[in-house]
């Protein structure tokens, strides 16, 4: 019977017994909080994983326990340049990718922006939606090819999901006030949304996609956030959970990564393909907007995801 894991459990009881020699994982945001456990964590199991970042030199930094792990376990880690709020960037980056040839048995879409000021990216795109998501689209598909079947795309989103679905008339807040969370969550809805339109347009293959919440967790993702927002928010969490329940923790790194390298490597695939996983499960529906856990319908809706992808693509010019 296959073990049950929680909102508690860490990468190491994740990947407990679990042998990742021969396998070839790339790992978005490699320069900080799960990122750098996501890596460390796969390549302790004898994974070889290839981390990208915008920063090379912090992450070079920050990697140091990754690469004492791949010594350990035989493992190996490498670093590749990417900056997702420039599609100049991203191409390069993956046209690198593409060009070594090298197939990926996972992809793991972890780097991203949470709450930022307004702003915009390289390209002219709302900041949070350019980066979390547009970055990552034009990525991961122009490395497609490069997945396996029986391989798997894991986006990270994230149970801020829930505070917008996306905007198609109005991507980059041109006619609409900018709210960073409303960002953010527009964003986050749509990272769902691509990996339910990857899925469908490549479970064929035998290569499923999912989405993640990892949990909420004290990371770099924080930065924008003072310390009254984060209490306000813990605030807001606890008001909305049911009377009989603990209050909000938040958790720690090894538990918040725990999600990602389950729906990668230890969650059945026909199980977490197309949906959207939290706390080491795949998430229930659920449309009450006060609630936290569970992922909103218009998240998972083909409909919609199919409309993103068409917006996305017109929005950076290609057709995947």
């Amino acid at each position: 019977m296959a073990k049950a894991f929680g909102a508690t459990s860490t990468t190491d009881d994740v990947l407990e017994g679990v042998d990742l020699s021969g396998k070839r994982v790339l790992v978005t945001g490699v320069s900080a909080g799960l990122g750098v456990e996501t890596a460390r964590a796969l390549v302790a199991h004898g994974a070889h994983v290839v981390g990208a970042a915008r920063d090379l030199a912090k992450a070079r930094d920050a990697t140091a326990a990754v690469r004492e792990a791949a010594k350990k376990s035989g493992g190996g880690f490498e670093l590749v340049e990417l900056d997702l709020a420039s599609l100049k960037s991203v191409r390069a980056a993956a046209d690198g990718l593409v060009k070594q040839g090298k197939p990926f048995d996972a992809v793991i879409a972890n780097a991203g922006v949470m709450a930022t000021p307004k702003g915009k990216t390289a390209d002219g795109f709302e900041t949070q939606f350019g980066t979390n998501h547009l970055g990552h689209f034009v990525f991961v598909n122009r490395i497609a090819s490069l997945i396996k079947p029986g391989g798997r795309l894991v986006n990270l989103s994230s149970a801020g999901h829930r505070f917008s679905d996306v905007d198609l008339d109005d991507p980059n807040f041109e006619r609409t006030e900018y709210v960073p969370f409303v960002a953010y969550g527009r964003s986050k809805t749509a990272n769902v949304l691509f990996a339910v339109e990857f899925d469908r347009r490549h479970k064929a293959k035998g290569i499923r996609a999912t989405a993640v919440h990892p949990g909420g967790i004290q990371t770099e993702l924080g930065r924008h956030m003072t310390p009254e927002m984060v209490q306000q928010m813990i605030k807001s969490i606890n008001e909305s959970r049911p009377k009989d329940a603990p209050p909000f923790a938040f958790k720690t790194i090894p538990q918040g990564a725990a999600t990602s390298v389950w729906a990668g490597f230890v969650g059945d695939a026909n199980a977490v393909g197309g949906h959207y996983c939290e706390d080491c499960h795949v998430a229930a529906l659920n449309a009450d907007p006060a609630v936290r856990e569970g992922v909103r319908p218009y998240a998972l809706d083909p409909e919609r995801a199919k409309a993103l992808w068409a917006k996305s693509e017109e929005m950076v010019g290609e057709r995947f």
